[in-house]
């Protein structure tokens, strides 16, 4: 039986031991059936990605932990010395992170009451610029105090990821010089789309522009 494991099953089978579980416990904190936990040890199964994090989370590891798979991308590096957990992320760090990505949120209040949409952004220094239609849900924020606005990057199999919060006054852009050179410094970015085109199509002619006032992350790592 040794012989038809795989390494899955074999790390599997170690770390239930470790914790002095037996497969009927495993199994039913993973909701999986006491057999197919069995299998799972002691035949070549190709278990799917749900599968084994639920049986990760009930061995209280993760998914890269019984696969024997590097850590994912997209999370920053931690600093030295720093333990696994929940860390805070410096303003510079932020940025960067913003700037490799281009969808957000947006919380936004409505006549029907709050709601949070997806809109696609750009940098333009350190503030945020995106493109809306003006009768769209996103434009409802342009006369805010405040707008906050989130990105960010998780990893549900293996409980790791990071995010983003920006808070601070919105404003649209309507003077046709300011939009012009705002349409320059996007397309002058190296390494970027000149400017942040949405995905829902359409006219989009409505700029707006956040300048935060509060710029705080936070980052989840291994945990």
């Amino acid at each position: 039986m040794e012989n038809h494991r795989t390494d899955v099953g074999r790390r599997v089978a170690l770390r239930r031991e470790q914790l002095g579980l037996d497969r009927a416990t495993v199994a039913e904190r993973a909701g999986v059936a006491p057999e197919y936990l069995r299998y799972l040890e002691e035949r070549p199964a190709s278990p799917s990605l749900a599968s084994l994090t639920r049986v990760a989370r009930a061995l209280d590891t993760t998914v890269a932990e019984l696969s024997g798979a590097p850590a994912p991308t997209g999370t920053p590096p931690a600093p030295p010395g720093h333990r696994e957990g929940l860390s805070v992320l410096d303003e510079d760090t932020c940025w960067q992170l913003l700037a490799g990505h281009s969808v957000g949120r947006i919380a936004v209040e409505t006549p029907a009451g709050p709601a949070i949409v997806p809109v696609n952004y750009a940098l333009d220094g350190r503030a945020l610029v995106y493109r809306t239609a003006a009768d769209a849900t996103p434009a409802q924020v342009a006369e805010a105090d405040e707008l906050a606005f989130e990105v960010d990057h998780l990893d549900e199999a293996q409980r790791v990821g990071w995010s983003v919060l920006l808070v601070g006054p919105a404003h649209p852009l309507t003077d046709p010089a300011e939009i012009r050179a705002l349409g320059r410094r996007l397309a002058e970015r190296d390494g970027q789309p000149p400017t942040p085109e949405p995905w829902a199509g359409g006219e989009r002619d409505l700029w707006v522009r956040l300048e935060p006032t509060r710029v705080t992350g936070r980052r989840v790592t291994h945990l």
